[in-house]
């Protein structure tokens, strides 16, 4: 159910996550649309930053996108 849309081209994971203020990229976390998008941000971040509470949101946005294809 994964779809591309130029909307995710234009959001790629150092877009998200190296906003220059949190409360960005928060949104940027939260605007993720499926597993794929979000797979590429924790890779992202773990070859990058590796910053933990960033990586946490990540994994919470993982159980609702998983929670979503419930």
């Amino acid at each position: 159910m994964a779809q591309s849309t130029d909307t995710d081209d234009e959001f790629p994971p150092e877009k998200r996550l190296e906003a220059p203020n949190h409360r960005l990229i928060k949104a940027g976390i939260a605007t993720i649309p499926d597993m794929e998008t979000l797979q590429e941000c924790v890779a992202y971040e773990n070859a990058h930053q590796n910053r933990t509470q960033i990586l946490r949101r990540l994994q919470w946005k993982a159980e609702e996108l998983r929670e979503d294809e419930k």
